[in-house]
């Protein structure tokens, strides 16, 4: 079966509801890719915010902005927080609440750094609730999962359930797979909000 990239599809689905002037999360930095992404979307004006734990992410990730997208350290389109992505709704300013357009997560571990340190699942569940309560009316919220690593298995379950828990009414949700035949592939799960309906239940 052919490889799908999932990274592909969540920016495609992002770029339709994503544009100049709005303001997004990417709730896992990592090495940059989805924050530069963002930040293209958004330019000229606008703002991103960038959640990561470790310092090397927040690095990576403001020098591949700088290099990709010519911001700077100094611009307001980006705001870069060494951080959990659970303290989004403290580190944002309040008068973002409910007015984001496109939330990103990307589970798991740092790329190329040590693979010991892992997204955990009960912070990542306590996050999409953040996240859903930030979300504007129209927002969009993907999450890319891996269930290929230890401790992945157990978070993209949790996370297929807790979708789950959505008002159907208010959110749709999408989930697509790499390779369908291949359980510890990864996926995405995409959620569209439409409304002001529920958040994920705690």
């Amino acid at each position: 079966m052919q490889h799908i990239s999932l990274a592909k599809i969540a920016h495609n689905l992002i770029r339709e509801r994503l544009q100049a002037g709005g303001i997004a999360i990417d709730a896992t930095v990592g090495n940059g890719y989805d924050t530069a992404f963002l930040v293209e979307q958004i330019s000229p004006s606008g703002r991103v915010y960038g959640f990561d734990i470790q310092q090397a992410a927040i690095d990576s990730t403001r020098a591949r902005v700088e290099a990709c997208c010519g911001i700077g350290r100094d611009s307001s389109i980006l705001t870069l927080v060494q951080a959990s992505h659970v303290q989004m709704a403290e580190k944002i300013p309040e008068q973002d609440h409910g007015r984001i357009d496109a939330i990103m997560f990307n589970l798991g571990y740092l790329p190329g750094n040590d693979k010991s340190i892992i997204t955990q699942t009960q912070s990542t569940l306590a996050a999409l609730t953040v996240a859903s309560r930030l979300l504007s009316g129209n927002g969009i919220l993907t999450i890319l999962a891996y269930p290929g690593h230890p401790g992945g298995d157990q978070e993209s379950v949790e996370v297929k359930n807790r979708c789950e828990q959505l008002d159907k009414e208010q959110f749709k949700i999408r989930v697509f797979h790499s390779k369908e035949d291949k359980a510890s592939a990864p996926r995405l799960y995409v959620v569209d909000k439409a409304g002001q309906g529920e958040p994920f239940v705690r």
